[in-house]
């Protein structure tokens, strides 16, 4: 088979194997998405964010169900959305694991609606969930955009397993 064939499982649908390859050459930012859950800060790494529309701002972030921070995010009313600086690659490490207090030695302070805002982040967002909608292994969080905060800070960005500086890309045009 050619490397551009497409490897197949039984039901027809590309393998996992092919699936991991091709979601490896996209390239994404790197978030923390982080919430309270009865006085504790909670939280994770995520790459899978997106805005949604300006007018009203929403955004959208997906969550895997086997996450220790799912049950967390599920009950809450609102999350945080920090989006990593190159300075943090540290942070991303430690929200990465099971760590049971990733917050430990971490500078942050609480947002107007009361999630978990990462100092030194490139930009920083508290959002309310509107919607909870199950997406086979994932939750997918449908959010209002309720703060937000941007530093001078470049962003982190990920591709095929490593971490950039968001702020050293090349453009193209």
């Amino acid at each position: 088979m050619a490397d551009n064939d497409v490897a197949t499982n039984e039901a027809g649908a590309p393998d996992i194997d092919r699936m991991k390859a091709v979601n490896r050459l996209f390239v994404t930012g790197v978030t923390v998405v982080t919430t309270m859950d009865g006085g504790t800060p909670r939280g994770l790494a995520v790459n899978a964010f997106t805005s949604i529309s300006l007018e009203p701002p929403t955004v959208l972030v997906a969550v895997q169900h086997t996450s220790s921070t799912h049950e967390s995010l599920f009950r809450a009313e609102y999350l945080a959305i920090n989006i990593l600086s190159v300075d943090q690659r540290n942070v991303v490490g430690v929200f990465a694991t099971k760590s049971p207090d990733k917050f430990a030695a971490l500078d942050w302070s609480a947002g107007p609606f009361g999630s978990p805002l990462i100092a030194d982040s490139s930009a920083r967002m508290e959002v309310r969930i509107l919607e909870r909608l199950q997406a086979s292994t994932h939750t997918l969080f449908v959010c209002r955009v309720v703060h937000a905060q941007v530093d001078d800070r470049p962003p982190m960005v990920y591709s095929a397993g490593k971490f950039y500086d968001g702020g050293a890309l090349n453009s193209i045009g």
